[in-house]
């Protein structure tokens, strides 16, 4: 419990909150840890939700795929992340996302009802883990109005050019590892596999990025976001 602890201290939900109060709030909160091999489903599209998964190790990627197999990556989260919580929240919504595991992965689940609910002890970290649920729903929404906008772009070099922008600006430096491989950022981007390498590599020939897999290299005082 020690240890969960110590990742629970790194998350944003306990942000603020000590470990002291972690441990009591674990008692209110009755968590379930999980653990799960790579590239299997967490949750499957069409199932209710009534927990908010905290990713404790590994990587989970939010998905949808369409009748014919086409996926689509909304999103992903990493150790300390949070991922439902909107699903949750709404109680009564179905998921219309499935999560994957990316990697072997720790998840733990916690019933969202304890987490809205003020406990008997109304204790003043319980509200400062409501607060920041709260934050966390807020930014969330900030992250996919900017996938939108990057969506929203006519061509892949102009999707890529926004995203990788994005990802420069969240870094702060013009030199930084994104979290997806070329399949999962294929996904993300909404465009072809193929498409997506052959722009990347006119890209890197013109002299707007350099790369190696996942680490990139801006190159270009081009700014779009």
């Amino acid at each position: 419990m020690e240890q969960v602890i110590s990742q629970l201290q790194n998350s944003a939900i306990f942000s603020g909150i000590t470990r002291q109060e972690i441990s009591a709030l674990l008692g209110c909160l009755r968590p379930v840890a999980r653990s799960y091999d790579k590239n299997e489903i967490i949750w499957q599209e069409g199932e209710s939700a009534h927990t908010v998964g905290l990713v404790l190790r590994g990587k989970v990627l939010v998905l949808r795929d369409d009748f014919w197999g086409n996926r689509s990556i909304l999103g992903e989260a990493a150790a300390g992340d949070l991922f439902g919580e909107a699903y949750a929240c709404a109680e009564s919504q179905n998921l219309t996302v499935s999560v994957l595991a990316a990697e072997p992965c720790e998840v733990l689940f916690v019933e969202i009802a304890h987490t809205l609910k003020m406990c008997s002890h109304a204790c003043s970290f319980h509200l400062r883990l409501i607060q920041n649920l709260m934050q966390i729903l807020a930014g969330k929404n900030l992250m996919l109005a900017r996938k939108i906008d990057h969506l929203s772009r006519r061509t892949t070099r102009e999707k890529l050019l926004a995203y990788l922008s994005w990802q420069a600006q969240v870094h702060g430096s013009s030199t930084f590892d994104i979290p997806f491989n070329r399949q999962q950022l294929a996904d993300y981007l909404s465009v072809d596999r193929s498409a997506l390498s052959q722009e990347l590599s006119r890209m890197k020939r013109a002299g707007l990025v350099d790369f190696t897999r996942s680490h990139f290299t801006l190159l270009s005082d081009r700014s779009e976001s």
